[in-house]
């Protein structure tokens, strides 16, 4: 990462710029201000956010790295309303977030499908709980099932489905109460590199051609250069906002963009935020060094 040709992470091509100036152009849909959680236990107070203030803005992608133990979950479930905030103000649409709404959806790193409902069946849920007809879900469905790419699959059980595909069954389900945020706990962790690399390209698509806005939860550092037009860099106990990097990685984006200057000076910024360089040892502890037990022949060496 030592590369002296990288440009900084902030440099950006001309039409780069103009897509950042057309997104600040639009609304505000998401915004969070001052947001603070703290735990209570027998065992104390523990604080996992504190002063958290950032903004999103429709159609935007914006994704939230961070070490762990930094808080990314907690966040989440709070723009969810699947937790409660101890301070601050969490803004959709300029209304406060008091609990779960069909104007947001939420997509977990498990499948969260019924099992004994078929795929069509589970993404009419969300409809169907929410007044509309059989008919009428059951066209909203096929609708959504088409979209990624699932509607021969309308009859099957979650359980006769790769992972993959599962994942695509909770986005269209997600997607089907058509949302104002889609919001996305590392959705892809759990799947084998493969077809995690498939389900970040269909993701894309998806986001291209329907009117919704993503925050996206990750701890893969290449995922979210990948898919994001801002990233948001928590840092840990208690998790803060350390920095908001705008992606200079022109779209549209293709994984041969990963060897991109513009994607590896990204990434090196990334990797200086998380994973900053020791501070040295005080010289009084450099000199300690642990007793290590050879559990081998001593002429048996690797190195």
């Amino acid at each position: 990462m030592n590369d002296q040709n990288l440009p900084s992470y902030l440099d950006q091509s001309e039409a780069v710029r103009a897509r950042f100036d057309r997104i600040n152009q639009r609304e505000t849909i998401l915004e969070v201000r001052g947001l603070g959680k703290r735990y209570r236990s027998p065992q104390g107070e523990t604080e996992a956010l504190r002063g958290i203030d950032f903004s999103v803005r429709r159609r935007e992608f914006v994704c939230v790295i961070g070490p762990s133990g930094c808080g990314k979950s907690t966040l989440i479930r709070i723009l969810a309303g699947l937790e409660d905030h101890t301070s601050g103000d969490v803004l959709l649409d300029g209304k406060p977030v008091t609990g779960p709404g069909q104007d947001r959806g939420m997509v977990f790193q498990g499948y969260s499908l019924f099992p004994w409902l078929t795929v069509k069946k589970n993404v009419m849920f969300g409809p169907q709980m929410n007044g509309r007809s059989h008919d009428e879900a059951e066209r909203d469905a096929r609708t959504w099932l088409e979209l990624v790419g699932l509607d021969k699959f309308a009859d099957a059980y979650p359980h006769q489905l790769s992972g993959g595909m599962r994942q695509r069954v909770a986005i269209a389900r997600a997607l089907v109460n058509q949302p104002r945020i889609l919001l996305m706990d590392e959705p892809f962790g759990a799947l084998d590199a493969q077809t995690r690399s498939k389900m970040q390209s269909h993701l894309i698509d998806i986001w291209k051609n329907i009117d919704v806005t993503v925050l996206f939860i990750t701890h893969d550092l290449d995922e979210a250069i990948y898919l994001a037009d801002r990233i948001l860099v928590l840092k840990a106990h208690p998790g803060e906002v350390q920095e908001v990097i705008e992606v200079s990685v022109p779209r549209p984006r293709s994984p041969g963009q990963f060897n991109s200057s513009e994607f590896r000076a990204t990434k090196a910024r990334l990797e200086e935020l998380i994973h900053p360089a020791p501070e040295p040892l005080p010289e009084d502890e450099q000199a300690v060094k642990p007793h290590m037990i050879r559990f081998t022949d001593v002429h048996d060496n690797v190195e």
